[in-house]
């Protein structure tokens, strides 16, 4: 399998309304080795294409592919979201638990982990990101930046293939904004990250592409 994309999106289309075609016959391969960075204007359609990619989105047009496997609402949708990981640009959105530890286990409970295995899961994903002390914190606690390492961290504990961040440094202060260029670089899954930070991109990704005439086009920065 790791020979195959692990996505592919074959002419997509796409508009929430006929006055307001995001996508037409956009097309897209990802590998679990690539590094993408995708830097486009406000409302080229960037957060929507995370969400067509994860079934949260049904194209007028065009056919998804899970590793050669035509996504549906059935069986591989539910594995696609097993494996490929989305971190939203809200944390809020994404944080529920009362404490850290309850959150960074939420996923691994969903695999069908017991709690003790869910548990040793959160922790090992806390040691990995260097926060090992926070597992007790209450969520509401956190600053901007320990929300979103955090919520990085309740992704990376169900170990994805494939992680989707939706513009990651957004409102982060620079000791935050290090941190999470640290954590990605030393974490080999491979990514699409979403960002208006060109120099984020530039050392969190090895190739560029922007959305242009409701397709996708590789760029430079």
């Amino acid at each position: 399998m790791t020979n195959q994309n692990i996505l592919e999106l074959n002419n997509i289309s796409f508009g929430y309304n006929q006055h307001s075609v995001l996508f037409d016959n956009l097309c897209l391969s990802l590998h679990i080795d690539d590094y993408i960075g995708i830097h486009a204007p406000n409302g080229s359609g960037k957060t929507t294409l995370f969400r067509i990619m994860t079934g949260l989105e049904i194209p007028q047009k065009g056919t998804i592919l899970f590793y050669g496997c035509p996504v549906t609402q059935g069986a591989i949708l539910h594995q696609l979201r097993r494996t490929i990981g989305f971190v939203l640009q809200n944390s809020d959105e994404q944080l529920f638990s009362s404490t850290v530890l309850e959150d960074i286990a939420f996923g691994p409970l969903n695999l069908g982990m017991t709690r003790r295995e869910a548990r040793d899961r959160a922790l090992e994903t806390l040691e990995n990101i260097g926060m090992p002390e926070f597992a007790d914190r209450p969520i509401h606690q956190l600053s901007g930046g320990e929300k979103k390492m955090i919520s990085i961290a309740s992704v990376l504990s169900m170990r994805p293939e494939l992680l989707l961040l939706d513009e990651p440094t957004t409102f982060l202060d620079d000791a935050s904004r290090s941190k999470i260029i640290t954590l990605l670089q030393n974490t080999p899954t491979g990514r699409v990250i979403i960002s208006h930070d060109k120099d984020f991109l530039k050392q969190t990704a090895s190739s560029f592409v922007t959305i242009q005439n409701g397709g996708i086009t590789k760029t430079a920065l």
